[in-house]
């Protein structure tokens, strides 16, 4: 399956804030969304599920394994969301459910999805927890968002997304509330769980050392508009926009690998 983004337009209030945007995401390719706080990015991804706040209205098209989605009615997205393409949020604190189990959450969608049981909902809850790496899966299943640290929040957040195994993950910003250690884990995590399931991957990030980690490729946006479209590699070593030479000196000191290695400076 594959995500053709064209001249996707958004205006908010009569104000347009997504220009024209254009990319695709290839089945199983990682391509990442890059650029500074209200360049576009983030909206341009919700467009893509339907989630656009209150008075955003958008036009082009945005086709998902051909299927136009720009225009859908809400009952047929909500059908896609989580199962062929899952959300991972920035902030799980605020995307989960403060007065619901993390198990229960984890269910949820593949009770809704799958029409699965209650007990087996349950237990693929637990199995969905242990894929993340959370410690102690049939404990902390019964746990509240509180009760967990940031990093497991994050990762209750990953299971959610991909429990019912959805061939696009869209990911906005996960890493950005976490230390750099977290950040590092929760990256590896996604990027092995992307590679085991053959997921197509569209990641979003202000951060081109953090891109580099996870993505083949990048869009780089500036005020709504694309202004690069390359290679991740060709980003890094030879970038063509001045937008995107300004991430190049802003990205963060070391590149971190998923072998543990360093790659050195970000530029």
């Amino acid at each position: 399956m594959s995500l053709v983004v064209q001249g996707l337009t958004i205006e908010i209030g009569g104000r347009r804030v997504v220009d024209g945007v254009s990319f695709a995401v290839p089945d199983g390719a990682r391509v990442g969304l890059i650029g500074e706080s209200g360049s576009g990015k983030s909206l341009t991804a919700l467009a893509i599920l339907g989630l656009l706040p209150d008075g955003a209205t958008a036009t082009g098209s945005i086709r998902w394994n051909g299927r136009e989605l720009v225009g859908l009615p809400d009952r047929e997205l909500a059908r896609l969301r989580g199962d062929e393409i899952g959300i991972v949020f920035q902030e799980p604190r605020t995307a989960l459910n403060p007065i619901r189990t993390v198990g229960r959450q984890i269910a949820e969608s593949i009770r809704i999805h799958e029409k699965a049981s209650k007990r087996d909902a349950a237990a693929r809850a637990v199995a969905e927890a242990s894929r993340v790496a959370l410690p102690e899966p049939e404990s902390i299943v019964s746990r509240y968002p509180h009760q967990l640290s940031g990093g497991q929040r994050q990762r209750v957040a990953i299971a959610m997304a991909l429990a019912c195994r959805p061939r696009l993950l869209i990911a906005d910003e996960p890493t950005t509330a976490l230390d750099v250690t977290i950040q590092a884990e929760i990256l590896e995590l996604l990027l092995s769980l992307v590679r085991d399931d053959g997921m197509s991957l569209v990641f979003i990030t202000h951060d081109l050392a953090v891109l580099s980690q996870i993505a083949t490729h990048g869009v780089v946006l500036e005020d709504g508009r694309v202004v690069e479209d390359a290679p991740v590699s060709q980003l890094l070593t030879a970038p063509a926009s001045p937008v995107t030479q300004g991430l190049l000196r802003d990205a963060t000191a070391t590149l971190w690998r998923p072998d543990g290695t360093s790659a050195g400076g970000a530029g």
